[in-house]
Parts: C-alpha cells; structure tokens; sequence
C-alpha cells in the first residue's frame, strides 16, 4: 500500500503567476528533479480550478503547469503530455528526472505539465508518513487511528482528488492554452490517466503512449502481491540460467526462502549508517523490511543485478545492504508520495472494485509481501471517503486514437499481460515488450527514438523497432565490484 516510489520534486522558478481559466500567463522558471539535478528551462504559472468540478463557485485550488517549449521555433502545435506514476508522483518531477528521453519528441513539440491535482505542489494532498506504518509495525487499531489523524491534516476535502476530476482539468489547461488536441504519456497509475483522458475527450487526444500499463477492468490490490513473487521467482530462474551468477549463487530461492523464514521468527537489529543523511543508526529488519527493500530492487535491470549478491549476503548473516536498501524507500516515501491523493485514488478507483470473496488470502501470505498491503488497504478505505468516479471508468478503452504500449517482461507490478488486458477494445495498437526490462520502457534503449517516431507518425503499425533487441540489461553483479568480466 505505502510501497511506491518516486523521486523527490524541487521547482526551482521565479514567483509563478497565478490566473483563472480565461487566461493563463507563463513566465520564465527552472524546473528540476530535486536537489543537486540541473535545472530545465521552462515556463511556469499557476492555473485556478473548482475544488469541486460541479460546483464552479467552490473554492479555487491552484495547479502547477510548466511548459518546456520544443526545439523547433516552429514546433507542431500538439504538445506532448507525460503523466506521473504513483499514483502520489507529480508529473513535473517525473519529466524532469527523466528528460532526457523526451528529447527527441521535443525536438518539435512542446512538452506541457501538469501536476495533477493533490501532487507536487498542485493543491498537494498529503500527511506525514511515520516510519512504523511503512514497516508494517502498525496494529489494525493503529492504522485506523494513523487513517483518521491523516484525514483531519488533509487541507481539502479528498473526494474531489480521483483521477475523474484530474482529467477534466487537463482538459480545461489545453483550452486555456489553445492547443488544439494532445499527445498523451502515462508511465505506471499514469497510464490509468492518459486511457480516461481518451476516453472521456476522444476529440482532444491525437496519440497515447502506455508505459507499463494499468487496465482499466483491473483494479490494483491483491495481485500486488502476486506479481511481485512471480517476479522474484523470474530474477532466481534468470541467475540460474547465468553461468556466473549461478556460480556464485547455486541455491539463491533457498537462501532467500530461508532469509524469510529466520527474519519472520526473529526480526534483527541492524546497525548502519543511514544512506541518506550518513548518520549512525539502527533498524530492527524484519519480513516487511526485507519485502520493501526487494519488491522496490525488482523494478529496474539496474537494481535487479544486485538482487542475489543481497540475499546471499543475508544469508550469510550481513543484513546491512538490504537494510540500506530499506532505508532509502522509507527516506523517498516520506518525501515524496502525497498519500492523501494516493488514498483517495486507491480507495475510490481500486478497493471499492474488488470482489473481497474471491481473494485468495492464502496465496498472498505465500508471497514474500505476503497479505499485509492488501489488509491495510483494507482498513484504510474502510475510513477514507470514496471520491468521484465517472461512468465507465472501469471498462477498457475502446478507441481508434493511435495507442502505443510498452511493457517489460521483468516487471514486478504491470507485467505484459496487463497491457493486452488494456488493448481488448482498441482498434489501432501495438505492444512493445522488453525482454528482461522492468518498470518503465522510455528511457530503455533506443525506446525514445521509437516513442518521438510514432507521435510523430501516428502510426503504430509502421514503426521500426529491431533496435530494441540491443537494449542493454545489466548482468547479475558477483560481488560489490560489479558483474563478472
């Protein structure tokens, strides 16, 4: 439930113009990914919007909008519209973290950003976050009263922060910027985004990217867990088929079954220096830290790598790396996850869907998360207002609007087959999918030429991918030196 991770957001931008609907004036700013990232030229203001989209008289809640013109002084006059993960990411931060491959789209389109509302500093729905709830030391009866104190902070009323809302917004920001349709983008819980804007402004979307995508028919809760393990159990198939990794590491789904089994018995106490501020500090590791800190590893080739060497370590007693590795989600979650937006969505959008009776609670205890995410969703909504849904949310898109989708078939959250879940309706797609990649396709290989190739064509079919077969995947590493030679 609290295990998603996105980077940190600081806007580094002269005082920014706050205006209405009618008018939006930009005004030159810096955008970044956070402290010590460059700054990214941009233009910046502030756009009003109704709290409550039915009642235009409600009070006015200001979103954050940036545009990163294009490189042609003549650019084309549909912009391209990436949309954050999370959900709790802001869309600012995500483009900023990873720009560089939006550079080829922006080579003659304009890049427009919204952090939608309830994220980044977009009317931003958010509580602290105490450390023991993210470790799962949290009591039913502690996670109801953490739930109502966390309600009491929000600073505006959660039902109106439902990805419902958010896309009517957009839509009010592309009138209010007279652009006449757009390109849309969603990595992860974005994609949800960019499939409702389609669906619900068809007129107004000219493509859609899909980047390890969310169907709609599918709400997100117990199968967290599931594909997480499946997963897991891909990275120990792959070690094995790895002369040198499997060297190293002959009976790595042993050692990590009996690193659950000793950390499930008798959590340890693990003394480290904190990775983030360096300061002495210790951590009792127990089942749920041991499940934060791989199920974050999972998502990327990069951090795949270093998976066995870290339970083989374990295993041998040295619980320090994973521990490190724990520290930094808990450090990234407090920064960054507005959790009131993320409440909001999960418990309007996600749990209210689920047929509780067929969950197989049983075979969610046998994952190494087991079924603690999936109960404390459970609690969490059984408190938190259910928000504004639209009619049809939950059916797949049915669209001829050009629809490119990106998978990875290491992917621990949205594996390939959610993508063709999502594609059922849709008359005019492509599926792209990553041999051993994870989370996330647009920065993987040459997947930044393919994605600029078809917003500009538009046309799925004709796109030229055999440059995906050299997408690089990082080898297991051996020892903390790196791969083997």
């Amino acid at each position: 439930m609290f295990r998603t991770s996105v980077l940190a957001l600081t806007l580094l931008c002269s005082p920014l113009v706050a205006v209405s609907a009618a008018e939006l004036e930009l005004e030159d700013c810096r955008i970044s990914a956070g402290p010590g990232y460059p700054g990214i030229k941009a233009r910046c203001g502030t756009f009003f919007r109704p709290l409550d989209p039915d009642n235009p008289e409600s009070e006015q809640i200001g979103l954050r909008v940036a545009v990163v013109p294009a490189l042609d002084l003549n650019p084309e006059p549909d912009p391209f519209v990436p949309f954050a993960g999370g959900p709790g990411g802001g869309s600012i931060q995500f483009y900023s973290a990873y720009y560089a491959a939006f550079e080829p789209v922006r080579r003659d389109r304009d890049i427009l950003l919204i952090d939608q509302r309830g994220t980044g500093e977009s009317a931003r729905m958010d509580c602290p976050i105490d450390d023991d709830i993210i470790e799962g030391q949290y009591s039913d009866e502690q996670t109801l009263e953490f739930t109502r104190s966390c309600l009491d902070q929000l600073p505006y009323d959660p039902r109106f922060f439902t990805t419902s809302v958010a896309v009517a917004d957009l839509e009010a920001l592309r009138q209010a910027l007279g652009y006449p349709a757009l390109n849309l983008l969603g990595t992860s819980y974005g994609t949800r985004v960019a499939q409702h804007f389609a669906r619900r402004y068809p007129e107004s979307t000219r493509t859609v990217v899909l980047d390890g995508v969310v169907p709609p028919q599918m709400p997100l809760g117990p199968d967290i867990a599931l594909q997480a393990q499946r997963a897991v159990d891909d990275i120990f198939a792959r070690c094995a088929e790895s002369a040198a990794c499997n060297e190293s590491f002959p009976e790595l789904d042993l050692d990590f079954a009996g690193v659950r089994a000793r950390l499930e018995e008798n959590p340890v106490t693990v003394t480290l220096a904190d990775p983030v501020t360096g300061r002495p500090t210790s951590l009792d590791f127990g089942r749920n830290e041991l499940a934060g800190a791989i199920r974050l590893l999972a998502y990327q080739p990069r951090s795949i790598a270093i998976v066995p060497l870290l339970i083989h370590e374990a295993a041998n007693g040295n619980f320090v790396p994973l521990a490190a590795q724990f520290q930094l989600t808990v450090s990234s979650l407090a920064d960054s996850l507005a959790l009131g937006m993320h409440n909001s969505v999960m418990c309007t959008e996600d749990l209210p869907l689920i047929d509780r009776e067929s969950v197989d609670i049983a075979a969610l205890e046998k994952t190494y998360i087991g079924a603690l995410q999936f109960e404390a969703l459970e609690l969490i909504c059984s408190l938190w207002p259910e928000g504004l849904l639209d009619e049809g949310f939950a059916e797949p898109l049915e669209t001829d609007i050009p629809v490119l989708l990106l998978s990875g078939t290491a992917d621990p959250i949205t594996p390939p087959s959610y993508a063709e879940l999502a594609a059922v309706k849709l008359s005019n797609w492509r599926h792209l999918v990553g041999k051993h990649q994870g989370h996330g396709q647009i920065a993987a290989g040459c997947t930044p030429d393919i994605i600029a190739d078809f917003i500009t064509t538009a046309d799925p079919a004709g796109l030229d991918v055999a440059c995906l077969e050299n997408a690089f995947v990082m080898p297991f590493f051996v020892d903390f030196s790196g791969p083997a030679p």
